[in-house]
């Protein structure tokens, strides 16, 4: 039994959809992300309140995993839970659930406490700690720590600028944004007839208004059973690589 838990319940509405009318991998991860602000907002902590201290959560690496995406229309529930604090990060921990409570998908993320100000890691708040407790069951047993290497040579490749809309309140973009980028550059082909099983990240730096983002994509050669892929979201005319991700796909079963 999880103690410490926070429950949230989403309906899916029409624009969280694809063009197959099932949630696209992106909006889960904004649900994952809502639930997380909510239960920051349930101890008195919101993303608002630490702003106004200058005060911030940046997601450093993250692991989702979903066995079906929910349909138009369709309630879900997301169950979050802290497992583990350091003197300036924790480990999140989230279950998704359908209407008749079956686990649906999975997802970890490792969240530094930030200064934004001095651009720097910063020490958790003790009410914070207290308030959240832990529970130390995990919600899928995957090692965060495991480092995805950066790709050189791709097999596909698109570039973005970053603009407005990219960043958050902390002034650097958002994690969601690699999730596109990286899908945008995978085949059409690929996201015609397979759905996204799982994505595992890191993220190294900061990418800023204004900078043009390369998104590369190879074929992960070690992979048999599905299509797999490895990425790299980089600033072009650089060597500073901002992410890294290994993607899976699973046929689509009609």
């Amino acid at each position: 039994m999880i103690n410490n838990y926070y429950d949230k319940q989403f309906e899916l509405r029409y624009f969280e959809m694809n063009e197959s009318g099932v949630v696209s991998p992106t909006t889960i991860l904004t649900l994952l992300e809502e639930t997380a602000a909510d239960h920051c907002y349930s101890i008195n902590h919101s993303l608002y309140q630490l702003g106004k201290q200058n005060i911030g959560w940046v997601l450093i690496s993250g692991f989702m995993e979903m066995k079906r995406y929910p349909k138009y229309k369709e309630k879900i529930t997301i169950r979050t839970w802290l497992s583990n604090f350091t003197t300036i990060k924790g480990f999140r921990e989230n279950i998704v659930y359908d209407e008749s409570r079956n686990i649906i998908g999975r997802a970890k993320g490792l969240w530094i406490f930030f200064d934004i100000g001095r651009r720097r890691p910063t020490e958790i708040f003790n009410d914070i700690k207290e308030k959240w407790s832990v529970c130390n069951k995990e919600s899928v047993g995957y090692n965060l720590s495991q480092k995805i290497h950066a790709i050189e040579i791709s097999d596909y490749e698109i570039k973005f600028k970053v603009n407005r809309y990219d960043t958050d309140m902390i002034k650097h973009v958002n994690n969601i944004r690699y999730l596109q980028w990286v899908v945008e550059s995978i085949p059409e082909e690929i996201v015609d007839n397979y759905y996204l099983y799982s994505i595992d990240g890191r993220f190294i730096a900061e990418a800023h208004l204004g900078q043009t983002i390369v998104s590369l994509t190879k074929n992960d050669i070690n992979e048999t059973t599905d299509k797999s892929y490895l990425h790299t979201v980089k600033i072009e005319g650089t060597n500073k690589t901002c992410a890294t991700a290994k993607t899976i796909w699973k046929k689509i079963q009609n």
